[in-house]
């Protein structure tokens, strides 16, 4: 069996295909989303690099898989009837749940700051809020996404729970490295 070659050539012209062959620009809103919601899975994957944790990197594994899920809903053309989206396996409420749950009990473990916290200190802090960044600029792409097309209210919960539970565990990873966490100085 002979390798195929990765490079096809259609999308030269500005183009590409979703899932089913429906070709679209690869600016639309869409592309967009997707294409950000793969850069944060990329991130994470760094994060887990860094991650020593077991359950940590089974929350982040797990995060990778929904984020896998969720971007091949978004290549999904919408049906007729609106949307592309269809609900995580589950769903997209136990996913948020499963993440508020890991968000209790980091802030029960780190000492409680009411300061604005600048990302480093550590390696891993520093990726963690790379990945809450990212995931922003991912929700703000699917809100803008929702404007045009249906999406599932609830994936737009999870990614903004997501966002939180990557602030908290860069927290939680400054903490467990004994890393002084850098505040927000006002003049």
């Amino acid at each position: 069996m002979g390798k195929g070659k990765i490079y096809t050539g259609t999308g030269d012209t500005g183009f590409t295909s979703l899932v089913g062959g429906k070709r679209i620009a690869k600016t639309d809103l869409r592309i967009d989303a997707y294409g950000t919601v793969d850069e944060l899975n990329s991130f994470i994957a760094c994060l887990l690099d860094e991650v020593e944790e077991a359950h940590d990197r089974q929350i982040l594994l797990q995060v990778q898989h929904d984020l896998f899920d969720l971007g091949a809903f978004l290549a999904t053309p919408p049906s007729p009837q609106g949307g592309g989206l269809s609900p995580l396996e589950g769903g997209w409420e136990l996913a948020a749940a499963v993440l508020e749950a890991e968000m209790d009990k980091i802030a029960a473990l780190v000492p409680p700051s009411n300061k604005f916290i600048l990302p480093g200190g550590c390696r891993s802090n520093s990726l963690a809020h790379v990945c809450r960044t990212v995931c922003r600029r991912a929700e703000r792409c699917l809100y803008a996404l929702s404007e045009r097309d249906l999406v599932d209210e609830t994936a737009l919960t999870y990614i903004n729970r997501l966002s939180d539970y990557f602030f908290l565990l860069a927290r939680k990873q400054s903490f467990i490295s004994n890393q002084e966490e850098i505040f927000v100085k006002f003049f």
